[in-house]
Formats: C-alpha cells, structure tokens, sequence
C-alpha cells in the first residue's frame, strides 16, 4: 500500500537532539517511509491512500517498551480481552514483552522456561492485533538454564531476556545468565526496586551493577521504586538504560528525567507502562506519561518527552521503528489538541497536562483508523481521508 500524509503543521521526529523536521508531508510505500517534507502532485497522483491532517501534529508510533502479554490479545491478570488493539486507539503501534509471567501456572523449570518464551514469540509472529506490531517471548531466568539453553531459544527467534521473577536465592545469581543472554545477542532487562509479586526479590543498584543488563525495568518503581541515591549510581557508574513506567512512582519519574537531561544522557531515559498488572489497563498509559513530563518536568518540553516514548525505545532495543525518518518503519500517529480544551496544539495540550486527541494511527503504512480514537476526545481539526482508492473507509467507531 502506498499511504501519504499532507497537511501537517508539526512533524516530531523521535530524535530528541532534533525533535522537528521540515516541510508538511509523509510518504509511505511498502510499510517503509519514502519521503518526509513537501509532497508533489507526483508524490500522491497513484497513492492509494492521502489523509489530510488539516494542520495536526505527526509523531512516531508509540513504542510500550513494557507490557505483560500472555497469549493473543489477552491479559489473565486483568481478565480482558482486546486490551492491545485498546491500546493502538491510545497511540501505541508497537509493545514489547515484559516476559510472560502473567501466563497462568506458569512454568518454572528450564524446559518450561525455553518454550513458554518459543511459544509467545511464535503467537506474535504474524498476529498485529489492531494492526500493534508485538515483540513477544521473552524467556524469564530461571536456575538451572545454562548458556546452551540460551543459545537454544535464541536460534530459534528469542532476543529478549528477562531477570527478576526466578527462583533464584539472591539477585546476584542472575549475573552470569543476563552475561549469557547478552553473548547470544539477547537484550537484557531486569526488574528493578521493590518485590511485586510473592517469591521475588527486591533488585536495587548493587544488583544492576554486577548484572549489567540493557534495560532496567521501571526505575521509578514497578510500583516500589529504589532509593533515590541509587539513581545517581546507575547513570553514572553504567550505561544501563533507565526505564521509567506510567504505574510506577511519580515523584523519581520526574527525578530521574531531570537526572537524564543534566548530565546530557537522555538516550537512556525510556518511557514504558508496565501494564497490565495489579495497576491495571491503561490504553492512555504512554501518552499520560509524556503529559506528566511536558507539564510537570523541569526543563521537559514536549517533543523531548514524545522521543522518550519512540526514538529512545528504538534505539535500546535496536528495531527500526520509533522515528519519522526514511527508511524508518512506517508507523505514525496524527495527534491534536481535544475539542473542549484550552489548547489549539497537540504539544500546547501536552505541555498543559492535558492528553492530545489521536486522530489517527498508521502501522506498516497501512491506516488502523483516521478521525477520532475511541479512546480519546475528538481532535480540533478535521483530520480526514480526502483520498481512497481501497474499500474502506478507515473511521473508527464513536464511542
């Protein structure tokens, strides 16, 4: 499909060094961007389909780097169905697994371990529900795996790698394994602060050093979070990525962002959700998130914020989506101000403490919907398809 975007007034890029690009167009073809800036009438004379964004703001899809899926589009944990397409109509185009701990009687053993992880990978290969791309299996460390079960799970299509919720006696077993799964190209991430859930461990930054993992999960609190001089310890004794969470501590979220920017280290500041869990749902998690950077951060302003949400998860995690770039993974969020607000911009709102209205969402450079989310109120402006040449209207149903 070959897609394009006109009318934008803003584009943010993902790239928090270089928040904005120029001109007021996005070409896409094949699920990859071609094109960003002004679009000639060549550009669009054989798209099959041209949104008009009547002077709304681009931004790169979400990226949750932190959701507890299962199986399909199902979280035992809060009983519901349906909650990741839920959470594209908040903006969300790809989620990343958390390891699959929430499965039910979850195994323990090696030989469970390795295929619980096999068997969420291979859910996810194909399935995009509501058109959200899904890393899944994400094979939790438990004792007994060795380095060859590792390298098992990792030939067959496992790259992540999760330590916190084993058996382990204490948080410093899991070193040699997070060593393993880094050497067979795994990324590595670690619950971090308070137990959560019965049998775990707290993890604080002693652990972290001698693990040395990728990705620190929630920083802030997953939902208890570490003592605050640890932070300190983290950024600059690692190059570990800090992982802040929407149900997690507001306080060292706001901390550590102020942290991040100070000692020019924002690449490593990651915004997730941590969801759904004992928190809840939260199809808005992200995008609450960013607000909570924009209005209440030091010296946060929105599009830095936005970049915390898409360019820095890409970049940790190394997948090619998370910034409006050519040759990028065309997945694009057209956001506004809401009807009724006090803002007429999607970054005014966001900068106000308000949610933006997402007016529509692109995945593999296909549209999911254009005009109103369900999950939102609807945008000031009258973001629309002006042109189709599939059967499909792309409206997404009033709520």
């Amino acid at each position: 499909m070959k897609t394009a975007i006109v009318n934008l007034k803003t584009i943010v890029t993902g790239e928090w060094r270089e928040p904005f690009a120029q001109g007021d167009g996005i070409l896409m073809e094949e699920g990859i961007i071609k094109k960003i800036g002004t679009l000639s009438d060549d550009d669009l004379k054989d798209c099959d389909v041209v949104v008009d964004a009547d002077g709304a703001t681009a931004i790169p899809g979400l990226i949750d780097s932190q959701v507890h899926n299962t199986f399909g589009d199902y979280t035992p944990r809060q009983k519901t169905v349906g909650f990741l397409e839920s959470y594209l109509h908040g903006g969300t185009t790809t989620s990343i697994s958390a390891s699959e701990v929430h499965v039910p009687g979850r195994p323990t053993d090696p030989a469970g371990v390795k295929a619980l992880a096999v068997a969420a990978q291979r859910c996810f290969q194909h399935y995009r529900p509501g058109g959200m791309r899904v890393f899944a299996g994400s094979i939790i460390l438990e004792p007994g795996l060795t380095q060859q079960d590792l390298r098992d799970v990792a030939d067959q299509g496992v790259w992540l790698a999760k330590a916190g919720f084993g058996g382990v006696k204490s948080p410093f077993d899991y070193a040699p394994m997070v060593a393993w799964a880094r050497e067979c190209g795994m990324i590595t991430t670690v619950h971090t602060g308070g137990s959560s859930i019965p049998g775990s461990s707290g993890i604080w930054a002693d652990h972290l050093l001698a693990m040395q993992p990728h990705v620190s999960f929630h920083i802030n609190g997953g939902p208890v979070a570490m003592p605050d001089g640890d932070f300190d310890r983290i950024l600059n004794e690692s190059q570990i990525a800090m992982q802040v969470c929407t149900a997690g501590n507001l306080r060292t979220l706001l901390k550590i962002a102020d942290m991040a920017v100070d000692a020019d280290q924002f690449d490593r500041y990651l915004i997730a959700t941590d969801t759904p869990t004992g928190s809840g749902i939260m199809p808005l998690g992200m995008m609450y998130t960013i607000t909570h950077l924009a209005s209440l951060g030091r010296r946060m302003a929105p599009e830095m914020a936005i970049c915390a949400a898409t360019g820095n998860n890409a970049r940790t995690y190394g997948i090619n989506s998370g910034f409006l770039q050519v040759g990028k993974d065309a997945d694009v969020v057209i956001l506004d101000a809401c009807v009724g607000g006090t803002q007429r911009t999607a970054l005014g709102a966001l900068a106000n403490g308000d949610i933006a209205a997402v007016a529509g969402v692109i995945t593999d450079g296909v549209p999911r919907f254009i005009g109103r989310s369900r999950n939102t109120p609807a945008s000031e402006k009258n973001v629309r398809v002006a042109v189709s040449r599939v059967v499909q209207d792309f409206a997404a149903a009033k709520h």
